[in-house]
């Protein structure tokens, strides 16, 4: 499990989180729901330490986030942020072989190659392994970062809004095959602004808001009109869908 204690965060003057403390659990798909500003992307980048940690602790499966060396932290957690900044002129494949380097450190083999190739299938890319990622739409580009991440084999994996610029059938296809995973025993935390896709693939939900925790357990309980109404500010609707809450809002 992923346990997070007392953790706050500022940028600048400006506060971020405040008092973070959280259980993540093993095994499950876990999403961070919650309103823009709401410190969600933060927290998954202090968990996967793409910032350093100013107040508190974290630590994956007991290891402590801060002072785990990058080679050990990266075979347990691999993370996705919004900003990816690797060069276009590398090809889809090459993209993907990135996420075999904790294990290769530049000498790949057979098993890195495997692995490479079950992501690209995964995401639907074989097709377009050898193109440029500046030839690439961008809901193109999204799977091909994903599927890097994919290829790392990480216990754990950390995704910053992984449905951006995807169709609604791309969309579902990320979120069917990170419960795959779950269900292969990988544990996955992911940043969504979809409620219903929270809603309808997630084991356990997050909400936050103004940088604390605003409400966390399972779909069921979380998705409530009124629980999401008080989050967001807004007058919205629950239904219910083959036993799986479906947010509406009023127009």
């Amino acid at each position: 499990m992923i346990t997070v204690q007392g953790v706050s965060h500022r940028i600048g003057k400006a506060p971020i989180l405040h008092d973070i403390t959280l259980t993540i659990p093993r095994g499950r798909l876990t999403a961070l729901i919650g309103p823009n500003g709401a410190g969600k992307s933060t927290l998954l980048s202090l968990i996967g330490r793409l910032m350093p940690l100013q107040q508190g602790q974290i630590a994956v499966d007991g290891a402590d986030v801060a002072r785990t060396p990058s080679a050990d932290l990266a075979k347990r957690l691999a993370i996705l942020s919004q900003s990816n900044p690797l060069g276009s002129r590398l090809r889809v494949r090459e993209l993907v072989g990135f996420g075999r380097w904790p294990h290769h450190r530049g000498r790949p083999g057979p098993d890195d190659a495997a692995a490479v190739e079950a992501a690209l299938q995964a995401m639907d890319l074989l097709a377009l392994a050898g193109r440029f990622l500046d030839e690439l739409s961008g809901g193109q580009r999204q799977r091909a970062f994903i599927a890097m991440t994919l290829a790392q084999g990480a216990d754990w994996l950390l995704l910053d809004e992984p449905l951006a610029a995807l169709d609604m059938a791309h969309a579902r296809g990320v979120m069917a095959r990170l419960a795959t995973l779950r269900d292969a025993g990988r544990s996955v935390v992911v940043v969504l602004h979809d409620i219903n896709h929270a809603a309808a693939w997630a084991d356990h939900v997050v909400a936050m808001k103004d940088g604390r925790i605003a409400a966390e357990g399972p779909p069921a309980g979380v998705c409530t009109a009124d629980v999401l109404g008080r989050i967001y500010d807004m007058d919205l609707r629950v239904t219910e869908i083959d036993g799986k809450p479906l947010v509406l809002h009023h127009l």
